[in-house]
């Protein structure tokens, strides 16, 4: 007999200490300007690096991880002064750029010259696997962007000919196991005993897919052009808390049948806006995947309990945490799965948030008891596909 959503959801095992080790305000992050072979190249450098779940594909044995947790994606961002660019290369898994501060150009195709789409503030783009990209910051100012990777193992990345050679040229090295040979540091290379990492021949790269311009376009969501659905949560159906969401990549968890990503492949991952109104909140439930929350606007008090309680319970409890989304820093907070959570808009204006859950299936949520009921009143239940629909009919439906 297959499983309920009440039947997956069991007691964590986790108290407040590891719990509060989940918030990942944006001034505790840590980068590395030497995360890839590319710091050496003049137009390359300095690139801020930075891991906040997992490693990444970083080959800097001394990137700083702000959680290693699995949590079957990875987390983490990247910042460039003006007019840096990030040579060719390749991932083997889902790369996701989520732009927050600056212009950039993503770049791709390279043959021999790149193809480019603008990303501005609040875009998201998923970059296909298995081709080369790259990206410039194209505006005034040191911009910011999140990365999302598909898997907990990336298999790393493959650098483009060009950018080992330039590399090469300035006396760094890349080995065939990935180890970065720097011989300005005193390092030395030696022929015998070492071999340099192959990269791909041209006649390699002439077999990958071309993704013409038009083709890339439908893999960038603007932030201007958001499905945002006030009937995507049960509880704001039952008129709590006003929240909305917005979807983007693969299946998440928004509840309104009419909702569909734009980008819909399998990531390994979803990723969905939810925006809740100034003095608004999306009421008490649980989820038995993880989550990472990254404040992209305004503040969010977050609440977390190991059982079930009444939404005004938690919310007069002190929240675990609260993060900020300003304009040069997004705090960000790696919610477990199977525990309940509340979350709140403390600010004046509505709060906007990333929401990034692993697996590409739909996720299920289960409401307290206080939402199913209040939305039973309002006239609305979920169906069995887990969608919100009229009570009277799935009150009739054959059992």
């Amino acid at each position: 007999m297959p499983q309920t959503v009440n039947q997956l959801i069991k007691k964590p095992i986790m108290t407040l200490s590891p719990l509060k080790d989940r918030f990942i305000p944006f001034s505790s992050l840590r980068y590395s300007t030497e995360a890839f072979i590319d710091y050496c190249i003049p137009e390359c450098s300095p690139k801020k690096n930075y891991a906040l779940i997992g490693p990444g594909v970083s080959q800097n044995p001394n990137q700083p991880v702000s959680l290693r947790e699995k949590h079957g994606f990875q987390v983490g961002g990247v910042a460039m002064p003006p007019g840096k660019t990030n040579p060719p290369h390749m991932h083997f898994t889902a790369e996701v750029f989520m732009c927050t501060k600056g212009q950039w150009d993503l770049q791709w195709g390279f043959n021999p010259d790149p193809l480019k789409l603008r990303l501005g503030p609040g875009d998201i783009a998923s970059v296909p696997t298995w081709i080369y990209r790259g990206f410039q910051n194209v505006g005034e100012d040191e911009g910011f962007m999140f990365t999302a990777l598909g898997q907990d193992d990336t298999g790393g990345i493959l650098w483009g000919p060009q950018t080992l050679e330039a590399a090469r040229s300035q006396g760094v090295h890349l080995t065939e196991d990935y180890r970065i040979v720097d011989e300005n540091s005193g390092q030395r290379w030696d022929a015998n005993a070492m071999k340099r990492l192959q990269p791909m021949t041209n006649a390699e790269i002439s077999q990958l897919k071309h993704w013409p311009i038009e083709a890339m376009r439908q893999r960038v969501v603007r932030h201007s052009d958001l499905d945002w659905q006030s009937d995507a949560l049960l509880c704001a159906i039952a008129g709590d808390g006003g929240a909305q969401m917005a979807p983007v990549i693969g299946l998440g968890m928004s509840e309104s049948r009419t909702h569909s990503a734009p980008i819909h492949n399998a990531h390994g991952f979803s990723i969905e806006w939810l925006r809740i109104p100034a003095g608004g909140h999306v009421s008490a439930h649980a989820l038995k995947e993880k989550q990472v929350l990254s404040v992209y606007q305004g503040s969010l008090a977050i609440h977390v309990a190991p059982e079930m309680q009444a939404t005004t319970q938690m919310i007069a409890a002190d929240p675990l945490c609260v993060a900020h989304g300003h304009p040069d820093a997004w705090d960000s907070f790696a919610m477990p799965g199977e525990v309940w959570r509340c979350m709140r808009n403390v600010g004046d204006h509505a709060a906007t948030v990333l929401v990034m859950t692993p697996g590409d299936a739909r996720k299920r949520i289960q409401w307290s008891s206080e939402v199913t009921d209040a939305a039973g009143c309002a006239g609305y239940a979920m169906d069995a596909n887990g969608y919100v629909a009229m009570k009277r009919f799935t009150d009739r439906s054959q059992r």
